[in-house]
Formats: C-alpha cells, structure tokens, sequence
C-alpha cells in the first residue's frame, strides 16, 4: 500500500512528459505526415500523368518498340518513386543522408554483381532501337543460323533448320556481326557449274541460261549472270547467279541443279568427273 503513491506520482510524470512531448513535437510531427501523404497522392496522380504521357510519345515512335517503350516507362516511373519516397522521409525527419549514400554503395554492388544481365539489358536496348532483325526472320547472330522465335531485352531465341531452339544472350548477338538472309526482298542464288575442256562454253551457257530461266520465280531483272571463273584440274568453272525472290531462294536453290544437269546432258554437254591424266615413258610412271 506504501508504494501506492510513488506509482501513482510516476504514471503523472509520464503523462506529463507525453503532453509536453505532444504539444512540442506532436503537433509538428503531425503535419509533417499530412503534408507527406499530401505529397503523396499528389506524386501518385503525378507520376501516372507522367507515365501515360510518355507512353503516348513513344506510341508515335516508330524506332521505339512496345519491349523498349514497356522498358522506358518503368524505369521512369520507378525512379520517380524512389525520389518521392526519399523526399517524404525527410520531410517526416529521417537523416536521408546515409539512406542516398547506402543507395550508392548498393547501386555500385548491384551493378558489379549482375554486369552480365546489365550488358544483355543494354544489348537488348541497342537490338530495339536498331532493329537488325524482326520476329521471322532468318538470321546469322550470335555465330547460330536460324528462324527469330522470339527476342526480349535479355535474350534472343532462335529456331535451326533442325528444329532445335538455341537462346543467345543478347550481348554475345550485338557484340558479333549479324546476317539477316530475309530482310530484303530479292535474293541472289549462287550455284556453281563445271562442263568439260572439250565443251562449247557459249552454248553451255545459252542451255543452262534456259534453264535457269525455264523457273517462273527468277526474276529477269536483274538478268541471271552466267559466267566462267576458273579453269580448274577436270573441268572449266561457270558461275550461275540468278536473282529471286527473298522467300523464293530454297526453291531455286534445290531445283536448279537437275534442270541445269538434264538441259546439259541433253545438248551432249559433259559434266566431267575428277581425273587425272596418266603417261607412260618407258618403264617409268609419270602421274
């Protein structure tokens, strides 16, 4: 029962301090929060306008894909609210110097630590805003020929002539030369034809120019070209090159070898075999 009134004198002490603690710092303390959730709403209707805007510019780009414009508008968004969010904790009195500082050093270490997956990220932006290759596509990337499946700003995939799927980190694609097969319109096929020392070049080449032009998908312009380029061990080197269309270029490319082959062996044009010449001087074997 002694103790009554000490507990009771303590229990006034801290009630005395909590209304001296509100009245000094309370109310301060309250309308730093109202003014932060002010900023708030204010940053939330603020940053959405700003984001929706940006999105609309980007929309009219046409070198700005909806992968890159998807990209843009989050970074810009996300950093918008790392500022606010730093912004409202020293309005509310936190020391935000260490907090900007510890962002750095996080920064620095995040960066170190996934420098791969920020080169693919910015490989993947150059890929956009570039466009060397579309979805469908045929390509040499990466040092993979194959079909564009699919391409994000990580990676891209492709599909081979085998049906297998290969996924290349968009780094090892922009970082190496790239070939697009199916990116123009018309494409040049280039075969190679070899007749005999003993043929008649000018008619070899009127038959296989026939031939090649006997297709409805080569183009007569420009005209196929039908020339010699080498004299080779067994027989002279001709050139054909005809010119098609890009989705033409298989077509062509398999078919035209038996045409040119029939056409030949039907004007009594050799296509010789390898040989090699064998003199005998006494008894001794020259080859």
């Amino acid at each position: 029962m002694n103790d009554f009134p000490k507990n009771l004198e303590a229990s006034n002490s801290w009630t005395g301090q909590i209304k001296e603690w509100l009245m000094g710092q309370g109310i301060h303390l309250l309308l730093n929060l109202l003014v932060a959730l002010l900023i708030l709403f204010a940053s939330y209707y603020a940053i959405s306008f700003i984001c929706h805007y940006l999105e609309k510019i980007l929309k009219k780009s046409p070198r700005v894909d909806v992968m890159l414009k998807e990209l843009i508008v989050s970074v810009v968004g996300k950093s918008l609210w790392v500022l606010v969010i730093i912004m409202i904790l020293g309005r509310i009195g936190f020391d935000i110097g260490p907090l900007i500082a510890g962002l750095g050093l996080t920064g620095f270490i995040l960066g170190f630590a996934f420098q791969d997956s920020l080169s693919n990220l910015a490989s993947g932006v150059m890929l956009t805003l570039n466009r060397p290759f579309q979805i469908g596509d045929y390509v040499d990337a990466g040092g993979v020929s194959g079909t564009v499946k699919a391409m994000d700003m990580m990676a891209v995939s492709l599909i081979t002539p085998d049906n297998k799927k290969i996924i290349i980190p968009n780094k090892s694609v922009w970082g190496s030369a790239i070939t697009n097969y199916t990116a123009l319109d018309t494409r040049r096929v280039d075969m190679a034809v070899g007749i005999s020392y003993g043929s008649d070049i000018a008619k070899a080449k009127q038959v296989i120019l026939e031939a090649v032009l006997s297709f409805d998908e080569v183009l007569p312009d420009p005209a196929p070209t039908i020339e010699v380029v080498g004299l080779g061990d067994s027989s002279v080197k001709l050139v054909v090159r005809p010119w098609v269309k890009t989705t033409d270029y298989w077509t062509i490319l398999f078919a035209a070898y038996p045409k040119i082959k029939a056409a030949l062996d039907a004007n009594g044009i050799e296509i010789p075999f390898p040989q090699v010449d064998v003199h005998y001087i006494g008894s001794d074997k020259i080859e």
